[in-house]
């Protein structure tokens, strides 16, 4: 069949269309294969819904709704429009726009899970951070600065919390709040990402510190608080403007405890709910305080967060995806330079648009890294990937030559933020990634 022949896939969202040339390829494997970034986080299985999709024309051009698709437009409510593209096959000329563009949007999926007007108890972390001194700040500082001050920290310490798979719940003024576990998780896990997430800010801020707000002569600092519970969760209020609340004492002690850190002049506190949750011997721990909460009865204690005893691979890689994605055209450019002159012979691998081909390395990176914090999905993701490169000619041979090349490419963009424990992480999950992906090689 000729390429004119072909039906036609428009992603208006970026305005392509490209032929649909293989009638035993889903919508998602089309997308991958003509090197469009579409999130696929289970890889392709019908487990998750990255992948969603909405058609905007030929919805008679594509196959019924698959059991997986139907459970899952159930559960969450979806108009016939929305597909999952990883369920999908195509017969005729189609319109479609892909719903999840990034992998920070993952997490807002969760709260297609919270129900409507009657809350749920449901067992959560719960993290607050708060700016100190943010009244002397908006005092000495124009409004127009300070919502660009604002702005930028709000972006800054909202990315740790999209990395380790918590949802952003409000902000309060100086005062960002996040929940996870919103959507299930062991307890375990949930404290883990918050107190990763916790870390993670630290190194945001001061990063931002360093690069941002040298010209407003500021030096932000902030107090964060974590606990777990059980509290409340629904979408609540006039049946107009429902709204996402979490009610219950375990948000209000969450509150209570990040404000402690003023009292005794620490940066990260933890309650002893959120210490259970965990193996002994996880975190490191700095001094430990016991007080009375305003309308408790018993005494609290709360310990300083000061990190993870070992190397916790996940925030060494979040706390570096800035700088090595700074340029991310260049990043590719250099990382394929190196394949190239290791193995002259990969180029005939990639015979289409190199640009386009880079921007899918990188997307496909990102995504890997917020994968971590589901691991449920990143197996079967890598086996995706696997079995994809496998069809393009990516053969057992060519994953140490990617391996080295990355390595060394991810050394070169940290420059002098690369430290031994850095590198090292990125190691361990590289080796893991390429791994994974080399058992289904041809």
């Amino acid at each position: 069949m000729s390429e004119e022949n072909y039906p036609i896939i428009h992603y208006t969202g970026i305005n392509q269309k490209v032929p649909y040339d293989d009638p035993d390829s889903t919508i998602l494997e089309c997308s991958i294969s003509h090197q469009i970034p579409h999130l696929h986080e289970c890889g392709g299985n019908g487990r998750c819904s990255t992948c969603r999709i909405r058609v905007i024309q030929g919805s008679k051009n594509i196959s019924p709704p698959t059991m997986k698709e139907q459970e899952m437009a159930r559960i969450r409510r979806w108009d016939q429009s929305v597909r999952l593209a990883c369920q999908c096959y195509v017969k005729g000329d189609i319109a479609i726009q892909r719903l999840v563009w990034t992998s920070a949007e993952i997490n807002i999926l969760q709260l297609e899970t919270v129900p409507e007007g009657m809350a749920e108890e449901r067992a959560i972390a719960i993290l607050f951070c708060d700016i100190r001194n943010f009244t002397k700040m908006a005092f000495e500082n124009s409004t127009f600065d300070m919502a660009h001050i604002l702005n930028r920290f709000y972006t800054t310490i909202g990315d740790p919390i999209l990395f380790n798979n918590g949802v952003i719940y409000q902000y309060i003024g100086d005062e960002i709040i996040g929940l996870f576990g919103v959507a299930g998780g062991t307890r375990e896990k949930n404290c883990r990402d918050a107190a990763r997430a916790a870390l993670g800010m630290n190194y945001a801020i001061e990063h931002l510190n360093q690069m941002e707000l040298v010209d407003f002569d500021l030096n932000i600092k902030t107090g964060i608080g974590i606990n777990f519970g059980k509290a409340f969760i629904g979408h609540l209020g006039h049946p107009k403007h429902k709204q996402l609340a979490v009610v219950g004492d375990p948000i209000n002690t969450a509150s209570r405890i990040q404000s402690y850190n003023k009292d005794v002049g620490t940066r990260i506190l933890i309650s002893q709910s959120v210490l259970r949750s965990v193996p002994e011997g996880t975190f490191e721990l700095g001094k430990e305080f016991a007080t009375t909460f305003a309308g408790h009865e018993h005494e609290s204690t709360l310990y300083e967060l000061k990190g993870f005893k070992e190397l916790d691979v996940q925030l060494e890689l979040q706390s570096s995806m800035d700088f090595l994605f700074t340029n991310k055209d260049e990043f590719a450019e250099k990382f394929y330079e190196r394949v190239f002159t290791k193995a002259p012979e990969a180029r005939e691998l990639f015979k289409k648009n190199m640009r386009d081909q880079g921007r899918l390395l990188t997307h496909m990176l990102g995504s890997i890294v917020y994968s971590l914090s589901r691991p449920e999905n990143l197996k079967s993701g890598l086996e995706f990937l696997g079995r994809s490169h496998s069809r393009y000619g990516v053969t057992k041979e060519y994953y140490p030559v990617v391996l080295s090349s990355m390595m060394e490419t991810i050394e070169e963009q940290l420059g002098e933020n690369s430290t031994p424990q850095l590198l090292m992480a990125w190691e361990k999950a590289l080796t893991y990634v390429t791994g994974e992906m080399m058992k289904y090689s041809g």
